[in-house]
C-alpha cells in the first residue's frame, strides 16, 4: 500500500499564470481547453479549507483586516478555477452547523486554538521584552486587531459577511468572465447546515439517484482532508479527482517577532533585517514558496485496491467496489474525526496493511463482506476485530522495541553529528551534492548573518573547556571523567518525556488502561460493553454518514478514549437503529457548545455571560484551563484535550432564558438557510428562474434538467436575490458596485427522498472505466534502473517531455531577467490571479480613492453584448514618450507571440503610447512585488469581534 501515494500524486501544469509579453500581461483564457489535458465538468470547492489559509496563513505576513482576507479568498479561487475550469458546475460549500458528534473535535480544536494563542502572546512578549533588555532590534509592534481563528464558524458576523462577500463575487465572475458563461454555480454557505465535504457529498448521491445524472460526470473536489479521498471512494463515481495544496514539508515560516526567515520566535536575536534581493524585492518571503498544487486520481487509486484487495476462491462472487466499501471502512479504526484510534492501530505503524491483511485472512470465514450501501454487518466485523485482539500484545512489545530502536539511532546520529560538526559548516552552508535530480532540497541561503551569528556561538559552546583548578587528570594528562566536568543533555541515553503509566508494552496493561483512561476497574465487564457499545454505535455512524447522508444529529461517542479490538465480543447484537427525526443545532447553540469563554466576544452579551458568571449553570462547560493526555504521543498536538462533555438538554435549558434578548440581526444570522444558485445570461436557465420572479410563483418549482446539464432540484424565490439590471453592491469598500449586473439568482434544494430511502453504491449503469493508467513496473517502489520512481505530468501518460540543450539554456540565461522564478513579496503573493476585466463591472476603487490601493482581482472580462472591447484608459499602463513615441514596433519574438493567438487579442488596441494593456492584478509573485501589491488599507472600525493586542 506505501507505493500508492507516488502514483496518485500528478503535478498541475505550471503554466495557467497570466503571462507578460512586452509589457503587456496576456489574460488566462479558461474558456480553451485545459492544459492538463483533461476537462473536468464539475468542481467542488470545500471553502473551509482556502478560508483558513487565506486568513491567517503560516507562511507569510497576515492580512491586515477582512477586507484583505476576501481579497485573497476571492484569489484562490480564481487560481483553482483557472486549473480546473469545470465546464458545468461550481459548487462552493462553507461549513455549517455540523452533526454533535463533530462538535467535540471542534470543540476540541477551538480549546486549543485559544489556550495557545494566548500563550503565543505571552511568550512572543517575554521575548520581545527580553531581546529589546539586551540592546537588539526588533520593528515596532503593529496596532491591529488580532484574528481570531475561532470566528470561522457559523454563527458569526465574520461568516455572514464572508458569505456576502462570495455572493457578490460570484455575481462579478459571471458577469465578467467568459470561462464562467454557462457555468451554473451553487453555494450553501455557514447558514446550511452540514459539513462542506459533506454537504458535497449529499449533491452528489442524490444527483445520482436522478434519471438525467451522466453517470461519466468528471468531478474534481478541492480540499486538503485525508477523508475527502474516502469519500470520493464512497461515491462510486469513475472519474472522480481531488485537487490540492501540495505538501513540502520544512518550509520556512516568519519570525513572529522580527518578521525574517531562518529561526523560530525562541531563537530570534533581535539582528538587524538583511536586504533580500538587489532591491529587497523578497522582503516578506523568501524565494521558493510558490505554492503548488497536485491531482488524486481516484481510478488509479482503484487499480491499486483492485489489485491488492483481489482474493482468489472466494465462497462469494468477488466484487471489488464491495471490497473497496470494506477497505473504507476498515480504516474508520485507525481514526477519524468522529471516532478516536484503537490503541493497538496507528496508522504511522502500517495498521492500514495489517487490516488489509487480516481481512484477506478471515474474509473466507465471514461468508460475504463487511458492509453494504454504508450499513454494517457486525457479526463480520467481530471476527475481524478479534483477529486483530489476538495480535495486540505483540503489536505493543513491537512498538515499544521500534521506539527504542529509534532513540538508539538518534543518540548514535547525534554524536556522529557532533564529531563531524567541526569539519564542516553546518546548516544552510552545508555542501549539496548536485545531479540528485531534487532541487525542491536546494534553497536559497536565507538570513545569512543570523545564520553566521548561530554557527559562531555554536563553535563557542563546543569549544573544549580549559582545565579549571579543581579539574583531576589521570596518569596520561587526560582530564578525568570524574573530575566534575558534566555530561551535556544531549549526550545522555534518553531524552525527557512525560511517564506512561499505562505500559501497553508490559503484562497488565489492559487493567492500567482502563484504570488511568477511564477510572474503573478492568473486571467492570457491565462498563467495558457500554464503551464497546458506543464504538461500535461509532462505526455504524460514521459509515452511514460517508454512504447515506447523517443518520443522526444527535449521536456522540461519549468518552475520550477507545476500547481494545480484543473487547469486541458479542457485537453483533449492539445496535439496532439511530432515532429518527432530528434535528441541527440552531448556529448560536452551536457556538455555545464549541467555544471557549475567550471567544464569547462572537456571542451576543447575555449569552457570553453564561461562559463567565461563577453562577451560571452551564459554567462547568467552559474551563479556563485543562489537561492534554499525551495518551503516549510526544507532542501536546497530537494528545487528548480531557475536556467535559456538553450536556445538551442542560445547555438547551440554560439557553431558553437568554433567547429572548437576540435582536433581529442576531435571530437572522441564529436561523438555519439553504443553497443558492447562481447563472449568467448567457445560461439557458437564465430565462426561466426570470420568468419564475416575474410570476412572483411563491411555491418550489422543480427545475427542467435538460436546461442545465441533467441537474435537479426544487428552486423557490429568494428574498434578497441577484437580479439584473439590479446594482449589485460590493460589501468590501475598496470593491466597487456591479451597476451593470446580468446575473441571477435563487434558492435551490436537492431532490428529496423519504427517510428510509437507501442510496445504492454501486457504479452506474452506463458509466464507462477509465482506461488503465499503471504498467506493471509501476507495482513496485522503483523503476528497473533503480531510480525513484517520477510523477507524470497532466492526465495523458503518452505526453513527450521537453528539453532543452545547453545552448538553449544559455540563451535563456541571457534573455531572462536574474530573478525570474523568485517569489515576490506581495501580502497574498502565493496566488497567481487569472487576467484582465473589461471597462464595466471591475473591480475599481470608488471614487476619491487612490489607485494604488485597488486590488486588480478579476480576469477574462469582455462587456455584456460582445465579451470584448478595449481596456479603460484609467487602467492603461503609463506609455513611455519621447523621440519613438508613436506606436512601438513588436520584434521577432514578439511578433510570434502575437501569431499564436492569445486569448481576447481583439481586447487589445494600438494607442498613441503603443500596444495597450489590460486591466488586470499583477500575474505572479514577481511582478507583485515589483509593482507594491500590498494596499495601505486603513483599519476598520472596532467591531468587538477580536480583542486587541
Amino acid at each position: 500500500m506505501e507505493c500508492i501515494v507516488s502514483i496518485l500524486k500528478l503535478p498541475v501544469i505550471p503554466s495557467l499564470q497570466p503571462k507578460e509579453c512586452n509589457g503587456v500581461k496576456i489574460p488566462v483564457d479558461t474558456s480553451k481547453p485545459n492544459p492538463n489535458e483533461v476537462e473536468f465538468d464539475n468542481l467542488y470547492l470545500d471553502m473551509n479549507g482556502i478560508i483558513h489559509p487565506c486568513t491567517h496563513p503560516e507562511d507569510k505576513p497576515a492580512p491586515k483586516n477582512e477586507d484583505e482576507m476576501m481579497v485573497a479568498i476571492f484569489e484562490y479561487i480564481d487560481r483553482l478555477f483557472n486549473i480546473v475550469r469545470p465546464r458545468r458546475l461550481l459548487y462552493m460549500a462553507i461549513d455549517g452547523v455540523a452533526p454533535r458528534a463533530k462538535m467535540n473535535q471542534q470543540r476540541s480544536r477551538r480549546f486549543r486554538a485559544s489556550k495557545e494563542g494566548v500563550e503565543g502572546a505571552e511568550e512572543k512578549q517575554r521575548i520581545r521584552e527580553e531581546i529589546m533588555r539586551k540592546g537588539g532590534f526588533l520593528p515596532p509592534e503593529e496596532v491591529k486587531e488580532r484574528f481570531d481563528s475561532n470566528c470561522i464558524t457559523p454563527g458569526t458576523e465574520f461568516m455572514d459577511n464572508l458569505a456576502k462577500c462570495l455572493r457578490y463575487y460570484v455575481a462579478d465572475r459571471l458577469n465578467n468572465d467568459p470561462g464562467w458563461k454557462n457555468l451554473t454555480v451553487i453555494l450553501s454557505d455557514a447558514s446550511a447546515p452540514g459539513e462542506g465535504e459533506h454537504k458535497i457529498m449529499d449533491y452528489i448521491r442524490r444527483q445520482r439517484a436522478q434519471p438525467n445524472h451522466d453517470p461519466n460526470t468528471h468531478h474534481c473536489l478541492c480540499g486538503a482532508d485525508a477523508d475527502l479521498i474516502m469519500l470520493g471512494l464512497a461515491t462510486h463515481e469513475p472519474n472522480f479527482t481531488i485537487i490540492r495544496e501540495e505538501f513540502k514539508p520544512n518550509k520556512p515560516k516568519p519570525c513572529g517577532l522580527c518578521g525574517q526567515f531562518g529561526h523560530e520566535v525562541k531563537e530570534c536575536q533581535g539582528l538587524p533585517k538583511e536586504k533580500q534581493g538587489e532591491h529587497d524585492q523578497f522582503a516578506d518571503s523568501p524565494p521558493g514558496m510558490e505554492q503548488e498544487f497536485i491531482f488524486i486520481r481516484l481510478c488509479v487509486l482503484k487499480e491499486y485496491l483492485e489489485r491488492e484487495l483481489t482474493m482468489a476462491s472466494l465462497p462469494f462472487t468477488f466484487d471489488v467496489e464491495r471490497s473497496i466499501d470494506d477497505w473504507v471502512f476498515m480504516c474508520f479504526f485507525v481514526g477519524n474525526d468522529f471516532l478516536p484510534h484503537l490503541p493497538s492501530l496507528e496508522i504511522r505503524e502500517g495498521a492500514i496493511d495489517r487490516l488489509v491483511n487480516i481481512y484477506k485472512n478471515v474474509v473466507h470465514k465471514t461468508g460475504g463482506y463487511l458492509t453494504e450501501n454504508g450499513y454494517v454487518n457486525l457479526q463480520r466485523v467481530q471476527m475481524i476485530m478479534l483477529a486483530v485482539g489476538e495480535v495486540e500484545d505483540s503489536i505493543f512489545k513491537k512498538r515499544k522495541d521500534d521506539e527504542e530502536n529509534f532513540k538508539r539511532r538518534q543518540k548514535e546520529k547525534r554524536k556522529r553529528m557532533k564529531r563531524e560538526q567541526h569539519s564542516m559548516a553546518g546548516g544552510q552552508f552545508t555542501p549539496q551534492p548536485l545531479g540528485r535530480g531534487n532541487r525542491s532540497s536546494h534553497q536559497p541561503i536565507s538570513n545569512p548573518r543570523h545564520t553566521a551569528y548561530e554557527m559562531r556561538m555554536q563553535d563557542r559552546q563546543n569549544t573544549t573547556p580549559s582545565a579549571s583548578p579543581n579539574t583531576s587528570f589521570t596518569s596520561d594528562g587526560t582530564p578525568s571523567p570524574a573530575g566534575g566536568i558534566k555530561r551535556k543533555a544531549e549526550d545522555s541515553d534518553s531524552e525527557p518525556e512525560p511517564e506512561d503509566n499505562v505500559r501497553l508494552w508490559e503484562a497488565g496493561w489492559k487493567q492500567r488502561y482502563y484504570k488511568n483512561k477511564f477510572d474503573v476497574d478492568v473486571n467492570d465487564k457491565k462498563f467495558r460493553h457500554k464503551v464497546v457499545q458506543s464504538y461500535v454505535e461509532g462505526l455504524c455512524w460514521v459509515l452511514r454518514y460517508y454512504y447515506q447522508g447523517c443518520a443522526s444529529w444527535k449521536w456522540y461517542y461519549p468518552f475520550h478514549y477507545a476500547p481494545f479490538a480484543s473487547d469486541f465480543e458479542g457485537i453483533a447484537d449492539m445496535f439496532s437503529d439511530f432515532e429518527k427525526g432530528t434535528k441541527p443545532f440552531k448556529p448560536l447553540e452551536q457556538l455555545m457548545g464549541v467555544f471557549p469563554a475567550a471567544s464569547g466576544n462572537f456571542l451576543p452579551v447575555t449569552w457570553r455571560k453564561l461562559m463567565t458568571d461563577p453562577e451560571s449553570s452551564i459554567i462547568d462547560f467552559y474551563p479556563e484551563d485543562f489537561a492534554i493526555d499525551l495518551n503516549g504521543k510526544k507532542y501536546a498536538w497530537q494528545g487528548v484535550a480531557l475536556l467535559p462533555f456538553v450536556d445538551e438538554r442542560r445547555l438547551r435549558a440554560a439557553l431558553a432564558e437568554v433567547y429572548p434578548d437576540l435582536t433581529p440581526e442576531e435571530k437572522r444570522r441564529n436561523s438555519l438557510g439553504g443553497d443558492v444558485l447562481f447563472v449568467g445570461k448567457h445560461h439557458p436557465l437564465h430565462d426561466f428562474i426570470l420568468e419564475q420572479y416575474k410570476s412572483d410563483e411563491k411555491q418550489a418549482v422543480g427545475m427542467p434538467p435538460e436546461l442545465c446539464h441533467g441537474i435537479q432540484g426544487k428552486l423557490t424565490l429568494n428574498e434578497n436575490p441577484v437580479l439584473p439590471d439590479e446594482t449589485v453592491h460590493s460589501p468590501v469598500p475598496v470593491l466597487r458596485d456591479l451597476t451593470q449586473n446580468t446575473a441571477i439568482s435563487i434558492n435551490f434544494k436537492d431532490p428529496q427522498f423519504q427517510e428510509d430511502f437507501v442510496f445504492k453504491a454501486v457504479v452506474l449503469s452506463g458509466a464507462k472505466k477509465p482506461s488503465p493508467v499503471l504498467k506493471p513496473g509501476d507495482w513496485e517502489k522503483t523503476n528497473s534502473d533503480n531510480r525513484p520512481w517520477r510523477p507524470q505530468l497532466g492526465f495523458n501518460r503518452d505526453r513527450r517531455q521537453v528539453h532543452l540543450d545547453q545552448s538553449a539554456f544559455r540563451t535563456l540565461g541571457h534573455t531572462m531577467s536574474r530573478d525570474r522564478g523568485q517569489s515576490g513579496s506581495g501580502v497574498y503573493s502565493n496566488i497567481a490571479p487569472p487576467g484582465s476585466y473589461s471597462q464595466g463591472n471591475t473591480y475599481r476603487p470608488l471614487l476619491g480613492r487612490q489607485q494604488q490601493q485597488i486590488p486588480k482581482l478579476l480576469s477574462n472580462f469582455r462587456p455584456h453584448d460582445s465579451w470584448q472591447g478595449p481596456t479603460p484608459l484609467f487602467q492603461q499602463p503609463p506609455q513611455r514618450t519621447g523621440r519613438n513615441s508613436g506606436a512601438s514596433p513588436l520584434l521577432a519574438w514578439n511578433q510570434s507571440s502575437h501569431s499564436q493567438g492569445p486569448p481576447y487579442q481583439q481586447n487589445q488596441y494600438q494607442g498613441p503610447g503603443g500596444l495597450m494593456d489590460y486591466s488586470q492584478r499583477p500575474s505572479d509573485r514577481r511582478d507583485r512585488g515589483r509593482q507594491g501589491y500590498g494596499r495601505p488599507f486603513p483599519l476598520p472600525p472596532s467591531s468587538g469581534r477580536y480583542n486587541w493586542n
